[in-house]
């Protein structure tokens, strides 16, 4: 009998009932006794070479080196980071993960820069600082983030249960780190400090590697069809750390086995059109990470595991240069930021796109590729700085413009992103989603519209503010950012959008052509009302006047009472109060940064509009929009049980220099 899987994939017969989805059937021969006749030795498995080959490691990246060394100078001599036992237990107590987190995250980062500098310079000062920076990930309680351990719910404890560690994304990324940093400098620790690498294989072994053989219970293998990104964020770190820190290599390949099996999981839940529901900045550490992996068993077999199999793992790599809207500004969706802090491993992108043949995602990751500047950072860990380091193709990779396709259209999540243009974000670009309301790190935003002038939104989604226990808790649709309350979509008879994947967009319609660009959704299923029968809205970019225009029609049954219906639009930069005036039906705002300006307005003109300032205080939310964020409630409850509503936003250009005068 053969069973069928939650996602796409079914257990052969013959197979002990293995999963197979793309990767199996790309790859019939990835069991156990197939790798252990193919995977290379540990000393050559990682496609990095160790420290010992000097002609690569004498004189790496200048700039790289040079902004690593000023950072690791600064450090060097000083106070570890040191997470403390009352941070850990904080989680517990009153939701804070950040302020143990923060400080795991900087001593990771300084064992990497400790790491690089070491290989590059030899030198004994830079190799103590890798061997204490080892010895302190050696000795850590838990390399699991506290908000992921079950050590509460489990035990009772509000402190790492250090017999029953928890395999998390932190435990993975401490485990590929000392991986590599054995991969590198393997070879003077035997000589420097004899004892060292036998520290290192039996904490990854009885924290991260006997876990992940013996507890099969994992969410994050997404045995019960629900798959998200930490299946491949941390498949692909058990598989840095099988491949060289294990030496019997009947448990390699066997370990190697289950990791494949694992990352087909996640293969198989793609959609065909590669786009990521959890959006631009979870792509990174989710289909990215895929790719990664996959690289790198390529490598490690010799190539008798190579190709990129599967449709959606071709077209997900184009997902990231599909969401651009220009300069650092993106289209997010659920809790994805609109601008990512800090900067991405462009590099990772690069090698995935020649990989699949992309030829708009690699000049898409080369446009971010600054000749005289770092090719990469510490920020990503040290497997992903190493590869950066050492990829030839990376290297001499030179800037490009960005791709910025007219017209995304992704049926998996419902997502319509349009342009007037191709390759320039002048003008405005409008983004909208059906959808549903059960999405990985949803928010409540059925029927959102997102609006960008010159590539800097103004009709906006927050994004999310710092994670704590109430993010992925009972209690997540409390905070306000995931509410539809705070998103450009209808409050209809004081009732908003509900969480769940039944409260989903229907009868999603999308045309495009040179003349325009809309999607056609009926919203009326995302609110827990019986006595909405539909919700038309229709959202299109007129490429000729360039003008985004918002159309809504709905049908509700009669009703006595006074609940109001509202149309919300979430708007970043400057609203001059002056020309919000109730009855004008027409509202100017300022991007931020002056980036360029738009006037919304409205039919009926008579319908009401209220203002309210939402001052931000926390930093992700602050780093992105500033101090403040400013809703607009248009009030439609006077247009009665069946009504239509339009809004139109146009770009305002400034106005021609006069004649003869100074024009720069």
């Amino acid at each position: 009998m053969v069973a069928v899987d939650h996602v796409g994939g079914r257990a052969v017969a013959g197979t002990g009932g293995r999963f197979a989805g793309p990767l199996a059937v790309a790859w019939p021969h990835a069991g156990a006794q197939s790798l252990a006749q193919v995977l290379a030795p540990p000393d050559v498995a990682l496609p990095v070479p160790p420290a010992c080959e000097r002609a690569v490691w004498t004189h790496p990246h200048p700039a790289t080196l040079h902004r690593l060394r000023e950072r690791a100078e600064r450090e060097r001599g000083g106070p570890w980071p040191m997470p403390l036992a009352h941070q850990y237990a904080r989680y517990f107590r009153d939701g804070d993960r950040d302020t143990y987190e923060q400080l795991v995250f900087a001593r990771q980062r300084r064992l990497t820069r400790a790491v690089v500098l070491a290989a590059a310079t030899g030198e004994p000062a830079w190799l103590d600082e890798v061997i204490d920076g080892v010895t302190l990930l050696c000795e850590q309680s838990s390399w699991c983030w506290p908000a992921h351990d079950d050590t509460h719910t489990v035990h009772g404890a509000m402190l790492p249960t250090v017999t029953d560690p928890f395999l998390d994304l932190g435990a993975g990324e401490v485990a590929a780190q000392l991986a590599w940093t054995d991969h590198l400098l393997g070879g003077s620790f035997d000589e420097y400090v004899p004892g060292l690498r036998e520290r290192i294989r039996h904490e990854v072994d009885r924290r991260v590697l006997i876990p992940f053989a013996t507890r099969r219970d994992w969410h994050w293998l997404g045995l019960d069809g629900d798959v998200h990104n930490w299946n491949p964020w941390i498949h692909g770190n058990v598989l840095v750390a099988v491949l060289r820190l294990v030496d019997d290599q009947s448990r390699r390949a066997e370990l190697c086995a289950s990791v494949v099996e694992g990352l087909d999981r996640y293969v198989a839940s793609l959609p065909a059109d590669g786009a990521i529901d959890e959006g631009y900045g979870y792509w990174w550490n989710g289909a990215c990470r895929a790719h990664e992996a996959l690289d790198l068993l390529a490598h490690a077999t010799g190539g008798a595991l190579d190709g990129v199999p599967g449709e959606a793992l071709r077209h997900t790599v184009a997902f990231p240069h599909r969401m651009h809207l220009g300069g650092e500004w993106y289209l997010n969706h659920a809790d994805g930021s609109a601008r990512p802090a800090g900067t991405q491993p462009w590099h990772a992108l690069h090698r995935a796109a020649r990989r699949v043949g992309d030829r708009d995602a690699q000049a898409y990751a080369a446009a971010h590729r600054r000749p005289d500047g770092p090719v990469a950072d510490e920020e990503h860990g040290l497997g992903r700085l190493l590869r950066a380091l050492t990829d030839p193709a990376w290297l001499s990779a030179r800037p490009a413009a960005p791709p910025l396709p007219r017209d995304v259209w992704l049926p998996s999540t419902q997502v319509l992103l349009a342009r007037p243009v191709a390759g320039s974000p002048t003008g405005l670009t409008v983004a909208v989603k059906g959808g549903h309301n059960g999405e990985h790190h949803n928010h409540n935003d059925v029927g959102s519209v997102v609006v960008a002038v010159d590539g800097v939104p103004v009709l906006v989604d927050a994004g999310r503010p710092t994670y704590t226990a109430r993010t992925f808790g009972p209690d997540r649709y409390d905070i306000w950012t995931m509410r539809s309350e705070w998103h450009n979509v209808p409050y209809v008879r004081g009732t908003a959008q509900a969480p769940g994947r039944a409260y989903a967009a229907r009868q999603a319609t999308v045309a495009v052509d040179d003349a325009a660009a809309e999607l056609s959704v009926d919203l009326a299923g995302a609110y827990p009302r019986t006595d909405l029968h539909s919700w038309r809205r229709i959202a299109r970019l007129e490429r000729d006047s360039g003008r985004v225009v918002i159309v809504d029609a709905w049908e509700l049954d009669p009703d006595g009472t006074d609940r109001p219906t509202y149309l919300h639009l979430l708007v970043a930069g400057e609203v001059r109060q002056r020309t919000v005036r109730t009855g004008a039906g027409r509202v100017e705002v300022t991007a931020l940064g002056g980036a360029g300006q738009a006037a919304l307005s409205w039919q009926p003109a008579s319908a009401p509009c209220r203002r309210t300032t939402r001052v931000l205080d926390d930093p992700m939310l602050v780093g992105v929009w500033g101090q403040q964020l400013t809703r607009l409630a248009i009030d439609v409850t006077a247009l009665g049980p069946t009504g239509t509503f339009v809004l139109v936003v146009e770009q305002i250009r400034p106005p021609e220099a006069s004649s003869g005068g100074d024009s720069r």
